[in-house]
C-alpha cells in the first residue's frame, strides 16, 4: 500500500491538471441513465421467493407430522387387540366389551348416595383396564404367544365376573335399604 501511496504522492501535479476528454461527462451520463432505465424496466420476480417458501412449508409440515406420529402418539402403535389376531378372537372380544358396556350401564341405573363409593368403584374398574392395556402391548411384541391371548380373555372373564359381583351387591344393600325404609323412616346410604 505505501508504494501506491508513493506513486501518487509522486503524480499528483499530472493528475490534478489533467481534464477529462471532451464528451466524456455526456458518455458518463448516458451510461447511468441507460443502466437505471434497464434496472427498472427489469422488475424482480416473486415467484423464486415464493417456491422457496413452499418448499420450506413442506418440509416443516412433514418433519411435524413425523414427529407427531413417532414420539407424540405411540401408545397407538404399541398396542394390539385380540381383534387383531384373528375373526375368531374379534367375536370374543366383541362379546365381553358388550358385557362390560351392559354392566357399566347398570351401574350408572344404580344411584349410590355416597360419592366416595362410586369413585372408589371407577378407580378400580380404571386399574383394572390398566392392566389391560399392558397386555395389549405385550400382544404386539408376541402376536403369536397363547398365553397373552389367554390372559386376556381371563382379564375379560374376570372383570365381568367381578362387575357381576359388584352389581348383585349393590342391589342387595338398596333392597335392603328400601325394605328397612318401608319399616322405619331412616335414610340410608350405599
Amino acid at each position: 500500500m505505501n508504494r501506491l501511496e508513493e506513486i501518487i504522492r509522486k503524480g499528483r501535479g499530472q493528475f490534478d491538471d489533467s481534464e477529462p476528454s471532451d464528451g466524456h461527462f455526456e458518455r458518463f451520463s448516458y451510461k447511468l441513465a441507460t443502466r437505471l432505465h434497464a434496472g427498472l424496466a427489469r422488475k424482480r420476480s416473486i415467484v423464486p421467493y415464493l417456491l422457496k417458501a413452499a418448499v420450506v412449508t413442506l418440509l416443516v409440515t412433514l418433519s411435524s407430522l413425523w414427529s407427531y406420529d413417532h414420539f407424540i402418539r405411540p401408545n397407538i402403535r404399541t398396542t394390539m387387540s385380540l381383534s387383531q389376531v384373528s375373526p375368531e378372537y374379534r367375536e370374543v372380544e366383541k362379546y365381553y366389551v358388550q358385557q362390560v358396556n351392559l354392566m357399566e350401564n347398570e351401574f350408572s341405573s344404580i344411584n349410590l348416595t355416597n360419592p366416595d363409593q362410586k369413585e372408589i368403584l371407577m378407580n378400580e374398574l380404571e386399574s383394572m383396564d390398566s392392566a389391560y392395556i399392558e397386555l395389549k402391548k405385550e400382544l404386539r411384541a408376541n402376536p403369536d404367544d397363547q398365553r397373552v391371548i389367554d390372559a386376556m380373555i381371563k382379564h375379560y372373564q374376570t372383570k365381568v365376573e367381578v362387575m357381576s359381583y359388584i352389581l348383585e351387591q349393590l342391589k342387595q344393600i338398596k333392597a335392603e335399604a328400601e325394605t328397612d325404609n318401608t319399616g322405619s323412616h331412616e335414610e340410608v346410604t350405599i
